[in-house]
């Protein structure tokens, strides 16, 4: 014989009802908190603001713990925004060519703050500047799937630029000097080809 089952707002309203909300003592949760943005921290580096978002989604701990934990670390030295933001741009230019607006949104996403996101990006593309990343991402590109010979090939090498995160005028002019340096190569091929 079954029992008849019950809806699902039925039972949430019931559980709901039946779990009080427990309260922990100030102590415990602030070394609770503490422990969980170690942990945090050691399974990836994070903002300041970051780390705080990850603290408060867990119940039991409040801002009083939250900011308990980010002063203790900040304290030891393993919250700094400036070392993180540094070390994130750096090792995603390195990762992969990125372009000055893509790195500006993902530190962004990062919540680090926009002073100190553009300080980062000016000390980030002076060690390595832009027009040397595009040529990387092209170099990249054209290794893969060869120079473009039609009008849609560059328009899509334009588009990964672009989404790649190169302002439109540096694209513009490195595609616009690919694609003279192709001309070049095939007048060179038809007059070798002449004599």
């Amino acid at each position: 014989m079954r029992r008849p089952r019950r809806r699902a707002n039925e039972r949430d309203i019931n559980e709901t009802e039946a779990k009080p909300k427990r309260v922990l003592d100030p102590e415990r949760a602030r070394t609770r908190t503490l422990q969980r943005a170690v942990k945090l921290l050691a399974a990836k580096p994070r903002s300041v603001a970051e780390l705080r978002e990850r603290l408060l989604e867990k119940e039991g701990t409040d801002d009083e713990a939250a900011d308990y934990a980010i002063a203790k670390l900040s304290e030891y030295g393993y919250l700094n925004d400036a070392q993180f933001a540094l070390g994130y741009a750096s090792a995603r230019v390195r990762q992969k060519p990125v372009g000055r607006q893509k790195l500006a949104r993902d530190l962004q996403m990062k919540k680090i703050d926009r002073e100190l996101a553009a300080q980062t990006l000016e000390k980030v593309f002076d060690e390595t500047p832009e027009p040397e990343l595009i040529d990387c991402a092209i170099e990249k590109r054209t290794r893969l799937r060869g120079r473009p010979t039609t009008r849609q090939e560059t328009k899509s090498l334009f588009d990964h630029l672009l989404r790649r995160g190169f302002s439109y005028d540096l694209i513009i002019s490195k595609i616009r000097a690919l694609s003279s340096a192709e001309l070049d190569e095939d007048e060179e091929i038809e007059g070798d080809a002449n004599d």
